[in-house]
């Protein structure tokens, strides 16, 4: 046991709390300590509503958002625009764009984006699945919302060439915001503008 700690239970849990993205050991520390403070049903009821998350979320059967039902709210609700689809990278983004209360359309959740560094290819994402729902018809609009980086630009070139022959327009969100940035870090008003103020996309914008 480290020396650092009093006991290996609290080593270990420390040590699975500081495998979380952005968690270092001191606020795992501050984490767990905290939960040792409160009552053993507060504890419980923490780690069931984690264990369920993982258990019974589903993805969306259309656009592969988080959901507890196969098709989520977002695509059931048939006050949202279904000819229009805006495509992102994550279901973080998902969640950005909502907040800016801009866009009325449906998503297409990508899972990531080409990065061969990373082993990331077109067939680890959701690329197949937007040119079906494309195909299929009723989209006139997909909006590229991909972060402005060299990975976001390769996956938006990637769709382009997928769906320069369909009948559907291609547009991409404005540059406002700065490149490499990433669209769940956008404040609202940056990235409702650059929503609406898009533009259409030729493969090279």
């Amino acid at each position: 046991m480290n020396q650092q700690y009093p006991s290996a239970l609290l080593e270990k849990a420390v040590g699975e709390f500081a495998k979380l993205p952005g968690i270092g050991r001191k606020t795992a520390l501050r984490l767990v300590l905290h939960l040792l403070r409160q009552d053993v049903s507060a504890v419980e009821a923490f780690g069931r509503s984690v264990v369920t998350l993982k258990r019974e979320v589903k993805y969306c059967e259309v656009c592969h958002n988080i959901s507890d039902t196969d098709v989520c709210q977002i695509c059931a609700d048939p006050r949202r625009d279904a000819s229009v689809v805006c495509v992102v990278e994550n279901i973080r983004d998902v969640m950005a764009v909502e907040a800016t209360q801009q866009f009325r359309g449906l998503y297409h959740v990508l899972g990531g984006v080409i990065s061969p560094m990373d082993g990331i290819g077109p067939s680890d994402l959701e690329i197949a699945g937007l040119v079906r729902r494309v195909a299929d018809g009723g989209v006139r609009e997909v909006i590229l919302a991909l972060s402005t980086t060299m990975e976001g630009d390769t996956t938006n070139f990637y769709i382009y060439r997928k769906l320069e022959k369909m009948d559907v327009k291609l547009t991409v969100i404005a540059r406002g915001i700065s490149i490499g940035d990433e669209l769940e870090y956008a404040d609202e008003v940056t990235l409702g503008r650059s929503i609406v103020n898009r533009t259409v996309f030729n493969g090279t914008a």
